[in-house]
């Protein structure tokens, strides 16, 4: 699920993605929407506050990856679901491997869908809980880094500052895979991608509305515009708007078109995927009821997807509360694929851990 707190947001010291720099990114002028939809290549760039070393690949932020290593890992999750499904189970590349799973915040999806994943492939995960590290306060990111490192093949980390992240890619001997930030959600948005693909038939060159918070969500949906082309409209309330520096990144990038709007009506005509996120995140809760106000006119019902169109499909990356961002009746509709795009999640990190594994 989304989760994303103004206050949460930190400095990336040394990082050479500047749209990550701390600031208050929640009251703001509302931009303008600026479309563009050119392509153009652009390839992988280091990650985090240092290099990666030699030989090791990291998964921290969709564009780190250029388009065809994307689509490679898509095809591979693809093809290793087909396998799964079919109910083989001799294929076993993680056969004597461990992975430390970090998670400073409750988690359903991402919890059951890497364990279960790495499970099926032959390895064996390991859950560390918020109190059982209590990382940057009992012990600090670099320290735990160099000892699971010691230990593991691979580390999985569900955190809340991005920093946290950052610094166990720089300190860590092994692979780091992001399994969510307050800032983005990687895992998410190619569970996505794989959905859309069985379900539209493809995944470039189509039109996907979000509707809601702009969230860790949205940067995500702007990451992967930055890489791979499509049309991505984020409509949200004014003051509500995604990062203005990763807006600008991604329009810079020239790869996508990208709107920013406050009109969901308008934003949804002829959507491929009506997307939505809960109103408020971990971590703002207390501003649950405010939030409730100023997102008025932000829910997606039967009414705004009759105005997306029938070849509409709904999409949400739970957990959902039902009747506040999206009625019950959407959830259970034809259109709705929230429960393949959970399922989705495994497939799309087991794809993700044979990559940064070398499988």
């Amino acid at each position: 699920m989304a989760a994303i707190s103004c206050h949460c947001y930190c400095t990336v010291r040394g990082s050479d993605k500047p749209y990550l720099s701390g600031q208050n990114l929640r009251r703001r002028t509302p931009l303008p929407a600026v479309s563009v939809s050119f392509r153009r290549r652009i390839s992988c760039i280091a990650t985090s506050a240092a290099p990666q070393k030699v030989g090791q690949k990291n998964f921290l932020h969709l564009d780190d990856f250029d388009k065809d290593t994307i689509l490679k890992m898509l095809d591979r999750a693809l093809e290793v679901k087909s396998l799964l499904k079919s109910g083989d189970r001799t294929f076993r590349p993680f056969e004597g491997k461990t992975m430390s799973m970090i998670f400073t915040k409750p988690s359903m999806r991402t919890r059951v869908s890497f364990e279960t994943g790495f499970t099926l492939l032959g390895g064996h995960a390991i859950y560390l809980g918020p109190d059982d590290i209590q990382m940057g306060k009992r012990e600090e990111t670099r320290d735990v880094a160099r000892v699971l490192s010691r230990y593991n093949d691979i580390i999985m980390a569900r955190v809340f500052a991005h920093q946290d992240i950052l610094d166990l890619a720089k300190y860590a001997t092994v692979p780091v895979i992001n399994g969510l930030t307050d800032y983005n959600h990687p895992c998410q948005i190619m569970a996505d991608a794989l959905t859309m693909i069985e379900h539209i038939g493809r995944f470039e060159g189509t039109k996907v509305v979000y509707v809601g918070d702009g969230n860790n969500i949205v940067h995500s949906w702007l990451l992967m515009a930055s890489v791979i082309p499509f049309h991505f409209v984020c409509a949200c309330p004014k003051g509500f708007e995604p990062d203005a520096k990763t807006v600008e990144k991604a329009r810079k990038a020239g790869i996508s078109k990208i709107e920013i709007t406050n009109d969901p009506k308008e934003a949804v005509k002829g959507a491929d995927v009506v997307y939505s996120d809960v109103w408020a995140s971990m971590g703002q809760k207390e501003e649950a009821a405010h939030r409730r106000e100023v997102f008025k006119g932000f829910q997606v019902d039967h009414n705004l997807m009759n105005i997306a169109g029938s070849k509409a499909f709904f999409m949400h990356c739970l957990p959902a509360e039902r009747g506040v961002e999206v009625t019950d009746e959407v959830v259970e509709a034809s259109n709705s694929i929230v429960f393949p795009q959970a399922e989705n999640r495994m497939h799309a990190q087991n794809a993700v851990m044979l990559h940064v594994l070398g499988k």
